[in-house]
């Protein structure tokens, strides 16, 4: 078996045992914290610290994967149905977010990579928007939208907003890990090109890119679940009635008649993550391993 693919199927296996690992220890704190709420002792920090485990703050794993059959009402879809939909629209639009967040970033890592006095004077700036915080600059990208901008010629719409804010959280892993990536091929084979008389767009698409790849695949999987985090904070800001991050925020306003429904939506997002980080690992996979062949042949 290759090592890469062996690799693959340790991660999945390592997933799956994480996952029966937080359901086991979600089951547990409940039986433990109910046992310490029947013997009525003044446990201080569950309540505080922590959650208390009644079925209201924690609902059962079982009644959780049941709600994703029941529909919201008598006569509507299923749950289960509601979730995907709304998780492909937001999908789409952190797929806008995590294209242009990569044109955007591995731009900047080009242009930082022709000028040392360049990315001495920028990288901080970079480094820097990313501690802005989200939720504060969300509402302030709605707003403008909303009104175009001040400049825009066509009507700027509430999704484009918010798969510009998962441009925000795409671009800096990207220009990072793509200019140290076009940074890393060996001085011996930079010299080679030379000798070529390779150009530098030359050197860039032949030799920087293809070295860059085992540095950019990482970057992108943490930029598609970025841009994922980044559409559902929108969406929330934006009112995007759409989209997973509505869906949990109307669950969230309704928690009290239907607890399971907010666990199921929350479940519902992290599945959509992990789904687009899977395809972002086979893609990894198919490329690398292909270049592998391919140099080796």
């Amino acid at each position: 078996m290759p090592e890469r693919l062996r690799r693959l199927l340790l991660q999945v296996l390592a997933a799956g045992a994480a996952l029966l690992a937080i359901s086991g220890i979600y089951s547990l704190y409940k039986v433990i914290g109910r046992a310490l709420d029947d013997g009525q002792r003044d446990w201080w920090f569950i309540g505080t610290f922590l959650p208390r485990s009644t079925d209201r703050d924690m609902p059962p794993i079982r009644d959780i994967i049941s709600e994703f059959n029941k529909p919201l009402r008598e006569g509507g879809p299923e749950l289960i149905n509601l979730i995907w939909d709304a998780s492909l629209f937001t999908l789409r639009e952190a797929l806008a977010g995590f294209v242009l967040g990569v044109i955007i970033g591995m731009a900047i890592a080009i242009l930082l990579l022709r000028s040392r006095t360049l990315e001495k004077g920028t990288m901080p700036y970079v480094i820097a928007s990313q501690t802005v915080p989200l939720i504060a600059i969300t509402p302030i990208i709605v707003i403008w939208g909303r009104k175009n901008f001040g400049f825009l010629p066509w009507e700027w719409q509430d999704w484009m907003s918010v798969s510009l804010i998962a441009v925000y959280l795409t671009f800096f892993p990207v220009a990072v890990n793509g200019l140290r990536g076009l940074q890393s091929p060996d001085p011996d084979a930079k010299e080679l090109m030379d000798s070529y008389a390779a150009g530098w767009w030359q050197t860039l698409w032949r030799l920087r890119l293809p070295a860059s790849l085992p540095y950019l695949f990482p970057a992108f999987k943490i930029a598609t679940l970025a841009s994922i985090i980044g559409a559902i904070v929108g969406e929330i800001s934006a009112a995007q009635s759409d989209g997973i991050g509505y869906l949990i925020l109307d669950f969230a306003s309704k928690y009290s008649t239907g607890p399971e429904r907010l666990y199921a939506s929350i479940i519902g997002a992290a599945v959509l993550g992990l789904l687009a980080a899977a395809v972002i690992t086979l893609a990894e996979f198919a490329i690398l391993v292909r270049r592998r062949q391919a140099t080796r042949s």
